[in-house]
């Protein structure tokens, strides 16, 4: 799960998993694989970081366990 914020200074957190698609159109439009469509602040870099960052917890949460 990420955090991110709506254009109107709400924070929501979405699945990092259902992300399909990011773009700046301006504004960062983030397109899950719902189809929902969500407008917010960050920008395409920052979300990106923030999915790369659930990936690698998640994948190091998985090694952890098989120790």
């Amino acid at each position: 799960m990420i955090m991110v914020t709506r254009l109107d200074g709400s924070e929501l957190v979405i699945n990092a998993e259902l992300i399909e698609t990011v773009e700046a159109t301006p504004d960062t439009v983030v397109t899950l694989t719902t189809g929902k469509r969500i407008i917010v602040q960050e920008t395409v870099t920052q979300i990106s970081q923030r999915t790369l960052a659930y990936r690698r917890a998640v994948i190091h949460a998985e090694v952890e366990q098989e120790w």
